[in-house]
């Protein structure tokens, strides 16, 4: 099943729903691959009310609402790097509503708001098998192994995946 979603721009009142959109889907997807204090430290650094609509009003991360019939399902945030580069910061849909297209739909969809864009990255967690294999689907490899010092001795250990968008 192919789902129609909508993106809509993420606004200062959506900011309570991103939060708690967060919250639903790490919780029952990253603790048995982070742990929950690490999921609970990073939660509260990334998706703090504060902090998201410091980044909805000031950027640099575009962010939106991913919604299918007359539902929120998910978030997607992009941000420019350099020239032709976009950066996939969050791409996060609801547990129960995986497997249906709407992350394909979403990351197609947002594209298109960057036409200019011709290589896209992004980090995933390297345990994290079921993101790891949606991204090869959407045609990334691997580009290298990195870790990320997030502070209070946890760190993101990613890969860094990239596409050709041309």
């Amino acid at each position: 099943m192919n789902a129609l979603i909508r993106l809509k721009p993420a606004n200062l009142s959506d900011v309570e729903t991103i939060a708690n959109l967060a919250r639903t889907i790490w919780h029952a997807h990253y603790p048995p691959i982070i742990g929950l204090e690490q999921v609970n430290f990073m939660l509260e650094k990334m998706y703090h009310p504060t902090v998201l609509a410091q980044h909805i009003s000031n950027g640099p991360q575009a962010f939106f609402m991913i919604q299918c019939a007359d539902e929120t399902v998910g978030f997607i945030a992009l941000e420019t790097k350099d020239e032709g580069e976009l950066f996939l910061q969050k791409l996060y849909v609801l547990p129960d509503k995986h497997r249906k297209g709407l992350g394909t739909s979403a990351l197609t969809s947002a594209l298109a708001h960057f036409p200019l864009a011709q290589v896209m990255r992004l980090q995933v967690n390297r345990q994290n098998f079921t993101a790891i294999n949606f991204y090869f689907k959407q045609g990334f490899t691997i580009e290298r192994v990195a870790d990320f010092d997030i502070g209070d001795g946890y760190f993101m250990n990613d890969f860094v995946m990239w596409k050709h968008l041309v």
